[in-house]
């Protein structure tokens, strides 16, 4: 690791120690050179999978858009935070445990659907309007029609 003060290549760790969380390290560095110290901070990378949409195009898979989207459905709806920010850390962990260098983004809107649905059935309603691209007044009805099935009350169906 190169020095932050002198740039030279010559540092040795002169401590480590494990974050509470367990997941980084923190390292107290010396350089050899300028005999200054600095600390360096050592995670583990996941890269998530790019999201290829509808039309063929590929992106980043951005987080921040998933927080959107739950916002939006979710707006003025009696939904905790910490709730919102497990089912969005749920989908991550989902998508990243696959291994998969790409995912569509009809497998994440479906993904979103069914958090949403265990969430709040209005914020499930509102999301599936836009995603399913409702149409008419019968799409909602159906749409309420599902989410009152006593027997469908774990998991909505994906049309």
């Amino acid at each position: 690791m190169k020095c932050p003060f002198c740039n030279a290549d010559d540092t040795n760790v002169i401590d480590s120690r494990v974050s509470e969380d367990g997941n980084k390290i923190r390292r107290r560095r010396r350089c050899h050179t300028c005999d200054k110290r600095f600390t360096t901070y050592e995670t583990v990378e996941l890269r998530l999978p790019q999201v290829v949409k509808h039309d063929g195009n590929r992106t980043e898979f951005d987080r921040n858009k998933l927080l959107t989207g739950f916002k939006r459905a979710l707006h003025k709806r009696p939904v905790p935070t910490a709730d919102v920010d497990a089912a969005i850390d749920r989908i991550v962990h989902k998508f990243l445990s696959l291994g998969e260098r790409e995912v569509s983004s009809r497998s994440i809107g479906e993904s979103v659907m069914d958090e949403l649905y265990k969430l709040d059935e209005v914020a499930y309603i509102r999301f599936a309007s836009v995603y399913k691209s409702f149409q008419d007044v019968d799409d909602f009805r159906d749409a309420i029609k599902e989410v009152q099935k006593p027997q469908n009350r774990k998991s909505p169906k994906s049309n």
